[in-house]
């Protein structure tokens, strides 16, 4: 039987299982203890997913040859403060596999760390960023206390109030707790901290199932006793993290507990016996979601991404290696499911989640929640504190992140080659905008690309007239910059200037900017460029008519106030510019096909969506940010060799319209604004370019 009939029939199977136990009528903490029999003892019955197809080494997009090259959205280190009181406390996740210990030496080979699994991974397909690599702290090894050190220093310069160890415990042997001695003998690590008893057994797998056991648990009273007796000199420290005064403790999985009941009591008593006092029990909800006082426990602590799992979006990828087996799913569900949740009657510390992705821990098999993005991680946050909490005093209110530094599970707060520090600024964003009320409305920004230095005079006169006290900002290529601000000098015009490769055409000088704007809390934008077209002879004609069009000194103060009055209008274009995408693929379609993916934009239609001809417009940002938050990495944009299609940059320039109507932003034109008859766009030829087909 071939391996696709063999993967049909399991398909088969496993659909009609669970269409009937979704049918039967189960608690939620039954459901869960069902899942998980089901997945521990039959996994040979869970579906492969369908695979995408294979990328297509012909299409034109640039190739990223380095994994450590800044994407767009790459954040430097910044100082800045914090709001004061912090709105609520936050806890992180923190594995301290980052150093060689015998086991894994014996289990994995001489020297091992998670730093192996880390720089081994491998893109699966197009637009998976791996191997993902530290930046600033580099592959430490955490048996060096300096490490610690600068890594608590992070921590509370961008907000986080506390380190979640995890500790392992196997009936009286402890794995990898040298960084947490050290820190426990240290009293200069001022940081408050907690231990989560990771208390499944190791498998080979990395997944804590009962297959290939490589240390296994064994609960038993004398444990249960033994175990609060050694973790007790955590718990009297007097940086332990407490709540209501009392030392917080986490289980990882409660549900491998034969008696949850007695072994809580136990602790709970010999704590008592021992000076210790009462102590706060936490689980945490990675495979199970029982009320904590029917187990014992205090509050439960979620875990995203597990117990929450989106569709999957495998089929949609384009295959780097043809023999993937992994899954893909959508982060951005993930989070805007789990921001909206409403609370439960028992006591929950809520969860976020940075992102994942343990493709390095399970080559060519590994679960990827891809879209995830600071921006909206920061978003996850913001309303965690926010609306989740609202009810909680600010004192009590904690929000676990998973996690600081999961570096083979792409949960990683810590910064990295790729955006920098642009997680933890979005973590620190994040605390502002949970405590603070909304900010003022930043003043209109116009972006101008100045390439054709003797074009800019213009521009920046038919800025000057429009009556709009702009805040303007020019990007240029260095071979220009000189030019540039003897023109800006010229004018005397107050101009932010930036000096970016000469890549990407006038396109990725404006993602770089764009990007800043918005998490400076800038609104509505306009994009100009000193557009000239060689390769045409109307080139002139085609740049005057978009100026007409969109800077006319009559229409420009309508045009802010419509973006003003209608909070969903994303995007206004010059008319007759506005352009159906297939008319006008040429050499782009499969590149905007491939570059709409990684986006995460699904569903393109060449007949009906439409893009502004010209690369010239006022956008509202936020309808920006499926392509800003897709952080594409700059390699992608080829080479200058005078190109006049085909390229990223072109294809992106299809992208921004259809980045607005993902994003629940409409499109109107300079004219429809403006209360004027407003042609159709697309009815007649267009006059600067020639019709496919």
């Amino acid at each position: 039987m071939s391996r696709s009939i063999r993967d049909r029939l399991r398909a088969g199977l496993f659909h009609a299982l669970r269409a009937v136990f979704r049918l039967l009528p189960l608690s939620t903490a039954m459901r869960d203890r069902w899942r998980n029999w089901f997945v521990d003892k039959l996994p040979h019955l869970v579906p492969y997913k369908r695979r995408g197809a294979l990328v297509d080494d012909a299409l034109g997009l640039g190739s990223a040859l380095r994994a450590d090259h800044p994407a767009i959205g790459h954040v430097p280190r910044r100082e800045g403060p914090l709001p004061s009181p912090l709105p609520a406390t936050l806890v992180a996740f923190y594995l301290p596999q980052f150093h060689p210990i015998p086991e894994n030496d014996a289990w994995w080979g001489a020297g091992f760390t998670e730093w192996r699994n880390v720089t081994r991974s491998l893109p699966q397909f197009d637009g998976h960023h791996q191997p993902r690599l530290p930046a600033d702290l580099g592959f430490y090894d955490l048996r060096s206390p300096a490490v610690m050190r600068e890594q608590v220093r992070l921590a509370r310069e961008y907000g986080v109030g506390a380190f979640c160890f995890y500790f392992y415990w196997f009936g009286g042997r402890t794995l990898l707790e040298t960084p947490l001695r050290q820190w426990l003998q240290d009293t200069t690590i001022e940081l408050p901290f907690c231990l989560c008893w990771a208390n499944e057994s190791w498998s080979r797998r990395w997944d804590g199932r009962e297959k290939d056991v490589l240390i296994a648990q064994t609960h038993s009273p004398a444990d249960d006793l033994a175990f609060i007796e050694y973790v007790s000199g955590y718990l009297r420290d007097e940086r332990a993290l407490r709540v209501d005064g009392k030392p917080m403790l986490l289980v990882y999985r409660p549900g491998l507990l034969p008696e949850p009941l007695a072994t809580t009591a136990r602790w709970r008593t010999w704590c008592r016996d021992n000076g210790l006092g009462e102590i706060h029990l936490a689980y945490v909800q990675s495979f199970e979601r029982p009320d904590p006082g029917e187990i014992g426990f205090d509050s439960a602590v979620e875990f995203p991404p597990n117990m929450s799992p989106p569709s999957s979006i495998c089929e949609r990828q384009l295959l780097l290696n043809p023999d993937h087996r992994g899954d893909v799913l959508d982060w951005r569900y993930l989070a805007d499911d789990a921001r909206r949740r409403a609370m439960p009657d028992y006591r929950l510390f809520p969860g976020v989640n940075p992102g994942w992705d343990n493709e390095p821990r399970r080559p060519g098999r590994g679960h990827v929640y891809l879209h995830a993005s600071p921006r909206r991680y920061g978003d996850w946050l913001r309303d965690t504190i926010r609306d989740r909490l609202a009810d909680v005093p600010a004192s009590q209110r904690f929000v676990f992140i998973n996690a600081w530094n999961e570096w083979a599970e792409g949960a990683v707060l810590e910064p990295d080659a790729r955006l920098g520090y642009a997680w933890l600024e979005a973590t620190r964003q994040a605390l502002w905008q949970a405590a603070a009320p909304a900010p003022v409305p930043q003043r209109p920004c116009a972006v101008v690309h100045a390439w054709y230095v003797d074009v800019l005079d213009e521009l920046l006169e038919r800025l000057r007239i429009c009556g709009v006290d702009w805040r303007l900002v020019v990007t240029t290529a260095p071979e220009r910059a000189d030019a540039v601000r003897a023109a800006l000098a010229r004018a005397a015009t107050d101009a932010e200037l930036f000096v970016f490769e000469n890549r990407g055409r006038d396109v990725l000088p404006f993602l770089h900017v764009a990007n800043r704007l918005l998490d400076e809390g800038v609104d509505v934008v306009l994009k100009l460029h000193t557009k000239q077209s060689d390769h045409r002879w109307d080139g002139d004609r085609w740049r005057a008519d978009l100026l007409d069009k969109l800077l006319s000194p009559d229409r420009v103060p309508a045009v802010l106030s419509a973006f003003e009055a209608d909070p969903l209008l994303g995007m206004v274009a010059p008319e007759g510019h506005v352009q159906p995408l297939g008319y006008f693929w040429g050499g782009n379609e499969a590149n905007v096909r491939r570059l709409a993916t990684r986006i995460g934009l699904a569903g393109i239609d060449p007949d009906t969506d439409r893009f502004a001809a010209g690369s010239m417009f006022v956008v509202r940002l936020a309808a920006l940010r499926p392509l800003l938050d897709a952080h594409l990495d700059p390699q992608l944009f080829e080479s200058e060799r005078g190109q006049v299609d085909g390229t990223c940059a072109h294809a992106v320039e299809r992208l921004f319209g259809l980045s607005a109507l993902a994003g629940g932003f409409r499109i109107a034109t300079a004219a429809g604004v403006c209360g004027e008859p407003d042609p159709a766009d697309g009815d007649a030829p267009y006059p600067y370019a020639r019709r496919d087909g």
